[in-house]
């Protein structure tokens, strides 16, 4: 363990996972973020801490399961001439779910009223965590497989599914009540939900879409959304603003 510890390529590796654990759980705080958005205001932090401690230990089970995870990438069956394995139905099954759910939230948004608040009122807290706990296997056996690619040492592994979870945990919160204060940017994390959903669905049937391009584009969108709230404010200011010159002069 000591050795491990004074290895300057063990840090670099530790490092490198974090970042890399920390940009593919993007996906999973604004899938938590939307989910426990349906909760009572007092009960959003405790659904969102666990769900996060949820993936942390799931991770951790998964990186155990090292040999499991390796047979899960051997095919099963023939479809259409495509070869499907286990992780392939567990990507393809988790896509449609993100799919269907990002979509009933979209309609919801869009109808809003009585619609809206009888979901509201209808989600519960074992619900919610149970919807968590089914995302979570999904972007963990993705996130796990990367990080069996690039590192052998299960100490490291470990410690890095460890220290992405708290630095999720430190900036969950903000990052959803974000997205809950502000409509369109929730429009936009469902819409950004729905493409890793198709993602997903073409990762199962081996055709790669690499993220960075979605979630560059995500950033992109967010970028010129921040500008539109900014531009919002600046004109809610100027009516005031001309009404205490007027009185004044």
């Amino acid at each position: 363990m000591l050795e491990l510890l004074l290895d300057p390529q063990a840090w670099i590796a530790l490092i490198t996972l974090i970042a890399l654990e920390l940009v593919l759980g993007i996906d999973n705080i604004i899938f938590i973020s939307i989910l426990v958005d349906r909760l009572p205001q007092k009960r959003r932090e405790f659904a969102r801490r666990t769900g996060l401690f949820l993936a942390m230990f799931m991770r951790i089970a998964l990186l155990f399961l090292l040999s499991w995870i390796v047979g899960l990438v051997a095919p099963l069956f023939t479809l259409l001439g495509q070869e499907i394995s286990g992780r392939d139905l567990i990507l393809i099954a988790g896509g449609v779910f993100i799919i269907w759910k990002s979509t009933k939230e979209i309609h919801q948004l869009l109808v809003g009223g009585e619609d809206e608040a009888s979901s509201a009122r209808g989600a519960t807290f074992s619900a919610v965590i149970i919807q968590i706990a089914i995302i979570d296997l999904v972007f963990s056996l993705d996130s796990i497989i990367t990080a069996v690619g690039m590192v052998d040492r299960l100490e490291v592994m470990i410690a890095a599914v460890v220290g992405s979870v708290l630095l999720m945990m430190a900036f969950a919160g903000a990052i959803g009540g974000f997205v809950s204060s502000h409509p369109t940017i929730k429009m936009l994390a469902l819409a950004f939900l729905l493409v890793i959903g198709v993602v997903l669905i073409a990762d199962g049937f081996d055709h790669h879409v690499p993220k960075g391009y979605v979630y560059f584009a995500m950033a992109f969108a967010v970028g010129v959304e921040m500008l539109n709230l900014r531009l919002r404010k600046r004109v809610m200011r100027a009516p005031a603003t001309r009404k205490r010159y007027g009185r004044n002069h």
